[in-house]
């Protein structure tokens, strides 16, 4: 949902730029999603940390999820490709295997301990 937001928020204030700069001339739009996206920007940072330490991303992928925050509208693709890739399953340290079934090779590569148990 954070990733979501931080997009959401970075296309209000490319809007709101594009009314300063255009032919209206005010600011109210970057002056409201300024603010709004300097929030969700550091929640965001917040949550790529928990989720890496949680979930046990290799490094590079922690550092993609980062890097994503800075273009506009990049975090929507990542998080997709995330989900897709099962880095978003939980099966970090509060769960011991992904929901959708037996791990495969190349989900076993952000584990330390994987439960074989049937």
């Amino acid at each position: 949902m954070v990733a979501f937001a931080e997009a959401v928020t970075w296309a209000g204030l490319l809007l709101g730029m594009a009314l300063k700069y255009g032919p209206v001339g005010t600011e109210a739009g970057v002056w409201l999603f300024g603010r709004l996206h300097g929030g969700v920007f550091v929640a965001y940072v917040v949550m790529v940390v928990v989720a890496a330490v949680v979930l046990r991303w290799r490094w590079w992928v922690a550092l993609l999820a980062l890097a994503c925050s800075i273009p506009p509208l990049v975090t929507v693709p990542l998080e997709i490709w995330l989900r897709r890739t099962g880095r978003l399953a939980g099966r970090g340290m509060f769960t011991s295997a992904s929901p959708e079934g037996p791990l495969s090779q190349d989900d076993t590569d952000t584990l330390v301990d994987v439960d074989h148990a049937p």
